[in-house]
């Protein structure tokens, strides 16, 4: 196996909040990512899945440096981004890039779709010659599936699928050795999510990028990744092979994610909403239980899950979860 390109280590973020009056403030914590650890390798693709707020974004946030982590790290090919100086930083970007949720309020909507596609270069490249930047833009939008002869076009002239190739475009023009996409598909809809994912893997191939797919639904993130991160309230819940995942999952927080994805067949439908118990709301991120954050809303909860917080620990199957009974517990959907 390759060495990782990149390896994230014990990340956590935490956002202070005020609360109170002028005589008497007080300070809240919310812990938005709280120690998260893994691998990425070479050409892998590693799906990120959990519930709004489970702190998905914040962490493809922290690993870009957009946001700075109160601990941990972040290594990319062995250096650490945490500890970069602005400047240096901002070089490191021209390897990873992002593809953000909403493929149209990303966009400027004053410039046209090959200054949005070249923007990168004459940020990194200003010495570029006019007529480079705009055959190099020409040719990501072909790669990508646009027209060329679109390039002077604005974005409220094209669809959303469409705004999201240009968005796509824009990240990989710089030639990324890791792209990022934070829920890239969740606006679109159905049969236009199933263009841009194929699109995704075909680019992945064809450069040899490493991927990391953000979703909220577990049915997405199936078709493009090679292992699965879940993450609840800002903790990784389990992280597994993909196909182990969807056979077998050792987390209940993530079977009864995969039993809230609609399927075709009326039987099975109605049979997966009976055994669905994830109905409480996610307790307030300000004050998270003790122990095992899940333990208010799990079926299979027992005294040491409310008092122990379960470490991320590996499995004899190899794969990970944070769970006091991943052993014994048969979660198969």
């Amino acid at each position: 196996m390759s060495d990782p390109v990149l390896r994230v280590q014990d990340l956590a973020v935490q956002f202070v909040s005020q609360t109170g009056n002028l005589l008497q403030r007080r300070e809240r914590i919310l812990r938005a990512v709280d120690g998260i650890s893994f691998d990425l390798e070479p050409g892998e693709t590693l799906g990120i899945v959990g519930e709004s707020g489970s702190g998905k974004s914040t962490l493809a946030r922290a690993i870009l440096g957009l946001i700075k982590p109160c601990r941990g790290r972040v290594l990319w090919r062995g250096e650490d981004l945490t500890k970069l100086e602005r400047e240096a930083l901002r070089e490191k970007r021209k390897d990873i890039q992002i593809v953000f949720q909403d493929p149209v309020a990303s966009l400027n909507p004053r410039m046209t779709a090959g200054a949005i596609i070249a923007e990168p270069l004459w940020t990194f490249y200003p010495q570029m010659e006019r007529l480079q930047v705009e055959e190099r833009a020409r040719g990501m939008m072909k790669l990508v599936g646009l027209l060329p002869n679109q390039i002077n076009r604005y974005p409220h002239e094209f669809s959303g699928g469409q705004c999201q190739r240009i968005g796509i475009a824009r990240s990989l023009v710089l030639n990324p050795r890791l792209l990022i996409c934070d829920e890239p598909v969740s606006a679109l809809d159905v049969s236009i999510q199933a263009q841009i994912i194929n699109l995704l893997r075909d680019l992945q191939k064809k450069l040899g990028l490493a991927l990391i797919f953000i979703a909220h639904d577990l049915s997405v993130v199936r078709h493009i990744s090679d292992r699965v991160m879940v993450m609840y309230m800002g903790r990784s819940m389990e992280l597994s092979e993909k196909h182990a995942l969807y056979r077998k999952p050792l987390h209940p927080y993530t079977s009864a994610l995969m039993k809230s994805v609609p399927v075709p067949d009326p039987e099975l439908a109605r049979k997966l909403r009976q055994e669905l118990w994830l109905k409480d709301d996610t307790p307030s991120p300000f004050d998270p239980p003790r122990g095992c954050v899940f333990h208010t809303r799990c079926p299979y909860v027992v005294r040491r899950c409310k008092v122990d917080v379960p470490p991320l620990r590996r499995l004899e199957s190899g794969d990970w979860a944070a769970c006091h009974r991943a052993e014994e517990l048969d979660l198969t959907v």
